[in-house]
């Protein structure tokens, strides 16, 4: 089969911004078509992929570090790799970070192809361009905006991947949902999350959220009138229980999922958002087991710590983003601090 007869079988969108366009691929035996796919996106010879086996890279956010993104590239350098070769991040969302920082400081900047091998980076990291790595001090504080020039979203190898991991995708679903989607909110009651993974379903289901991120995305590309700002819902207080927990007590979707509960607490008494969402919220979460509550010897104030080292904090200001209804969201600046701590204690 020729690459014309392959792409015109491809299922998948074209996200299209300011100064470039990629196409985000999503179907299954993605990876046995790796090859023609990649010729014709990209007419470079030379690649490096960064993944834990091929690139020594330990799982978790602990590998996404300065030093670590360095010794990525020394590696590069050392295989001869230059300015016509292109990076492939094969991985979950750790390695979707890591990789496309890479691609964007090596060399000024070369192409990086994302290729997620996670729910949940499917739907969120791999979209947007947004890399980094993390500080001692908080995640993400050093990163660049950098697009890939593609995406594939191979369902086979969410086949194999562990239940709880798998879970963990639908923290940014449900979130999706909350600020933008009213309608996969209330279809999402009806998903048998203890059902097989259903090629076609989750087909569906990864298309509408890159569908939903990338059209936040496509409004505020760099990230300067506030629509993307949206997507950080219930990230303000997930990423600082990310960090309280040292990266290692909860995964990123269990901390969002925690973060979200949190945000409806707040949006409750500063959105008008009804008791009784935020109660179909925490069910939902619940159907999917993900935690809306904190183990009773987690230090909160470990969390409220944390919160000061945000990129959301802007000149003494908490950009907060809250919901008033289900499937509507804003950004506030109206949240203080005591309505942070008045959610973190009802967790």
């Amino acid at each position: 089969m020729g690459p014309d007869a392959i792409e015109n079988r491809a299922f998948g969108i074209t996200i299209s911004l300011d100064r470039q366009s990629y196409r985000v691929l999503i179907d299954e035996g993605l990876l046995k078509q790796l090859g023609a796919r990649m010729g014709q996106h990209l007419s470079r010879r030379t690649c490096a992929i960064v993944k834990p086996i091929l690139i020594t890279i330990p799982a978790g956010e602990k590998s996404k570090t300065l030093k670590q993104a360095g010794a990525i590239c020394d590696q590069m350098i050392a295989a001869g790799l230059d300015r016509r070769s292109f990076v492939i991040g094969l991985g979950g969302g750790v390695i979707g970070d890591i990789s496309g920082f890479v691609a964007a400081i090596y060399h000024r900047g070369i192409p990086h192809v994302q290729i997620p091998t996670t729910l949940l980076a499917m739907m969120d990291s791999s979209i947007g361009g947004k890399t980094g790595v993390n500080t001692v001090d908080g995640k993400n504080l050093l990163g660049v905006l950098h697009h890939p020039t593609l995406v594939i979203d191979d369902l086979d190898v969410l086949k194999t991947l562990p239940r709880r991991e798998f879970n963990q995708g639908f923290a940014e679903v449900i979130k999706h949902a909350i600020i933008a989607d009213a309608r996969m909110f209330n279809q999402l009651h009806s998903w048998e999350a203890k059902s097989p993974r259903r090629p076609l379903a989750l087909q569906q289901l990864v298309l509408r959220n890159v569908k939903i991120k990338s059209k936040i995305v496509q409004k505020d590309d760099h990230d300067l009138t506030g629509e993307r700002a949206l997507l950080n819902f219930g990230h303000t207080v997930g990423h600082a229980i990310e960090r309280a927990g040292n990266y290692r007590k909860f995964l990123h979707g269990e901390a969002l999922s925690l973060g979200i509960v949190a945000a409806c607490a707040i949006s409750i008494r500063r959105a008008g958002l009804p008791s009784r969402q935020r109660d179909a919220v925490i069910d939902l979460l619940q159907r999917f087991e993900l935690p809306t509550c904190l183990p009773k010897n987690f230090l909160r104030e470990k969390i409220f710590n944390a919160l000061k080292f945000d990129k959301k904090f802007e000149g003494g200001k908490i950009r907060f983003v809250v919901t008033p209804r289900i499937g509507a969201a804003y950004l506030t600046t109206d949240v203080t601090l005591e309505d942070i701590r008045e959610a973190l204690d009802e967790l």
